[in-house]
């Protein structure tokens, strides 16, 4: 299909690594000319996801966390995957205010920060096996998008 596009990065899970991730897909998001605000919600989440796969995924292990991209017309697809130790439920963890970790001061707000910065998230995990993190964010919604040939 023309209208899409798709990158991948897979990096180390070092909390290092999180500025990279997120400027990483905020580079590939600007093809779409999205406002300040879309770039800084986008990078909110993908900061949320790629933390939480380092803290509570591989808890400190140096392992492998990929981050995949789609543009599909006007809209950012971002998977977020690590083979970590996974989840045994899901909805509880997405719960706002829960963490597995309060001894390292963690808000349990992750999850609701994605929720609150994208259009679309949606979680999939197996204990043993990792977490795969799907989000979505439509570009452009409610503006008049001006072209030359709209003159």
């Amino acid at each position: 299909m023309r209208d899409t596009n798709e990158m991948e990065v897979i990096f180390d899970s070092r909390s290092e690594n999180e500025g990279f991730a997120r400027v990483a897909v905020a580079a590939f998001l600007t093809q779409l000319n999205p406002t300040v605000e879309e770039v800084s919600d986008v990078k909110t989440a993908v900061s949320e996801a790629v933390t939480n796969s380092i803290i509570h995924g591989y808890e400190g292990d140096i392992q492998k966390i990929s981050i995949r991209c789609r543009i599909r017309e006007n809209t950012l697809i971002v998977r977020i995957r690590d083979e970590g130790c996974g989840m045994e439920n899901v909805e509880q963890a997405m719960l706002p205010m829960f963490t597995t970790k309060p001894d390292l001061d963690r808000s349990g707000m992750g999850f609701a920060f994605m929720e609150a910065f994208m259009d679309r998230i949606e979680v999939e995990s197996e204990p043993g096996v990792g977490t795969t993190v799907t989000m979505e964010k439509t570009i452009g919604k409610g503006r008049n998008i001006w072209t030359t040939q709209s003159i």
